[in-house]
């Protein structure tokens, strides 16, 4: 080796890391809740939520509090579609992201027109909107008391949905891969370079040629079957659907989910939707009556010291260790 010159590292693809770290979250959380497999099943759907806002908001800079409406359509959408025979789960997971894609769609083509105030009022009026129709349409949503007697069949025509959840967790952690794969893919792409672009500086981009209104509505319609793959999760898995899926609770618990991670991330939306699940999820458990305080006592802590999400800190972290490293003799 030539002196003064640094030893060749071994390179990593980005997809390649993504997937070993998915599947090592995946196995340490079979470790850590082996009796609480649904709980795991539906942080990944509600993960899928979160990724899905990331697009738009993150990447985008959309503000939007009604982002569980397509989350919840899908799963509405799926429910009929298994009660009505159709309970292949691949087949499923297709046509929640068909039903998110629409959903998606239309919603951009609503929000994405306005900036600011207006559209944050309005993303709130869509969600609003759907969350009644959904309780006044009791034949297709079963209203208040829920849509239930869901049933997927064999994954394969092999793999049967067992009591414990372990088939539908293993068949969770697998469409998460796939998707945060095709997601990393989708944002380092032109297209996704200039949504953020767009985010950054919309009236630059207008400048250099870019067409920003199609090209918030085609990331809308992205994020919109991430949202939907993640409600037809929720509907496979739990075999019933409610309304506070399509709530308002839902769509601000993402965000703040988004927040704590690190909007513009996509490792950020994954962190931030795990850990404050999982903190959730351990706090109401040994407190429940005020949860709520410690839950609003980590993000205020959060936004003081990290105020760019714990990925940040991930970074810095990782900056320092390396910098350590490269000083060893």
């Amino acid at each position: 080796m030539v002196d003064g010159m640094s030893p060749p590292r071994f390179f990593v693809p980005l997809e390649l890391r993504a997937v070993a770290i998915t599947l090592a979250l995946g196995a340490l959380g079979y470790t850590l809740f082996p009796d609480d497999l649904a709980f795991l099943t539906r942080l990944i759907s509600i993960t899928l939520l979160v990724l899905s806002l990331d697009l738009v908001t993150g990447y985008c800079g959309v503000a939007t509090l009604g982002h569980a409406a397509i989350y919840g359509v899908s799963a509405y959408v799926v429910g009929n579609a298994c009660l009505a025979g159709h309970s292949d789960p691949l087949l499923l997971l297709l046509v929640g992201a068909v039903a998110g894609a629409v959903m998606g769609l239309v919603s951009g083509l609503l929000v994405t027109r306005f900036k600011g105030l207006p559209q944050l009022v309005l993303s709130i009026a869509v969600g609003q909107l759907i969350a009644a129709l959904a309780n006044k349409l009791s034949s297709l949503t079963g209203g208040s008391d829920g849509l239930s007697g869901i049933s997927p069949g064999r994954i394969f025509g092999v793999y049967a949905f067992d009591m414990y959840g372990r088939t539908g967790y293993v068949f969770s952690v697998a469409v998460l891969m796939v998707v945060f794969v095709v997601l990393l893919r989708i944002v380092h792409s032109p297209f996704g370079l200039l949504c953020q672009a767009i985010k950054d500086d919309s009236l630059r981009a207008r400048m250099i040629g870019a067409r920003v209104y199609p090209r918030l509505v085609l990331m809308y319609g992205v994020s919109g079957v991430v949202g939907g793959i993640g409600g037809a999760l929720n509907a496979i898995n739990t075999g019933v659907v409610g309304l506070d899926s399509v709530g308002f609770e839902r769509s601000a618990e993402a965000l703040v989910m988004l927040v704590l991670g690190g909007a513009g991330s996509l490792w950020g939306a994954l962190i931030g939707s795990i850990v404050f699940q999982v903190f959730e999820h351990y706090v109401s458990a040994a407190n429940p009556f005020h949860w709520m305080t410690m839950v609003g006592a980590l993000l205020i802590a959060v936004v003081l010291f990290a105020p760019k999400g714990l990925v940040s800190l991930g970074g810095l972290l990782a900056g320092r260790t390396a910098s350590v490293l490269r000083r060893r003799p």
